[in-house]
Formats: structure tokens, sequence, C-alpha cells
């Protein structure tokens, strides 16, 4: 039993150690990356979740409908996930300076923020995520990066009491 409790903090702690962006990394282009720019309009995803150990455990599709007014940024998020069952999330971003949001949608606790740096965008925020029985409280650190006018990498980092315990993966399309 000792050597099982052994075991799992050594694998925590390893977890603890892996790299993660950081918006002062060095850009990679020369890309300003403009949210209300590229979410406004209709937007595809392509994503999965993969815990851990790199077990991809679920993928989706989602459709977003964005509409940028000047002030806000509403996202209609409408998710199919691959075993059929869906899902829908209504962001509403506002902009609170030149490079920095805050936003809410349901089951986020208190407020999302985020900076746009370059063409890099990184968003944290808790929320109580639906699962088979119930939700789970998660915290997300969100990263973003434009890879073209119609093309946003997302790379997701979620802990759960401050442990790794997966990522999310997508892809961004935007339909002109």
């Amino acid at each position: 039993m000792r050597r099982l409790g052994i075991a799992i903090l050594m694998v925590l702690g390893l977890s603890a150690c892996t790299g993660k962006p950081a918006l002062e990394d060095e850009k990679l282009s020369r890309a300003e990356f403009n949210l209300e720019e590229f979410f406004d309009g209709h937007v595809i995803a392509y994503g999965q979740f993969q815990d851990v150990f790199g077990t991809v455990r679920r993928r989706f599709v989602v459709e977003i409908d964005g509409n940028w007014d000047g002030n806000t940024l509403v996202l209609d998020e409408n998710f199919v996930y691959a075993d059929g069952t869906t899902e829908q999330r209504v962001w509403t971003l506002r902009k609170t300076g030149a490079q920095t949001w805050a936003g809410t949608a349901p089951g986020v606790i208190g407020s999302a923020t985020g900076e746009e740096r370059g063409d890099t965008f990184n968003w944290t925020y808790q929320i109580d995520l639906p699962v088979p029985d119930g939700t789970l409280r998660v915290n997300f650190d969100d990263w973003m990066w434009q890879l073209s006018e119609t093309r946003v990498l997302n790379k997701a980092y979620m802990k759960r009491f401050g442990v790794d315990i997966g990522e999310v993966t997508i892809t961004f399309e935007k339909q002109i």
C-alpha cells in the first residue's frame, strides 16, 4: 500500500512539472489575435479531451455562432460529442481593456478573465462541467494561437484541486 501511495505522489509531482505556455513566450508570427474579429460570425471547432495519462476520453464538434456588437461578444456554442450527446454553452464576453477580457457562461464560477498578446490569447476560469452523474468543478488554463485568418489552435489545461487532470485540444475554423 505504501508503494502505491509513493507511486501516486511521484506521478502527481511529475505532472506538476510539465511545461505550459506563457504570454511572454516568443511569438512565432506577426499576427495580432483579435478575439472579437475571429469569433464574430460562424465558427466550427473540432476537439478532444485527453486525461493526464494521455488517453483520449472524449471527442466533439462545436458549432459556434458569435455576435460582436462593439462592446459585447456573445458566443453560442453547440457541442455534439462522438457518443451522440449534446451540450449548449453561451458565453458573454466583454472587453475590459485594449487587450483584456472578462466573461461569464452557465456553470462558470465568478468571471473568466483573458488577455490577448500578439497571436496568443490566454483565458482562465473555474467551471462546473456537466458529467453523467452530476458536475465536476475544474480550473481551465485555456490558450489560443491564431494560425491564420481562418484557423485558431486551442490547448486547455485542466486542474482539479490544483492537480492536472487532462487537456483539451481544439481547432477552430472560421467560416467565411
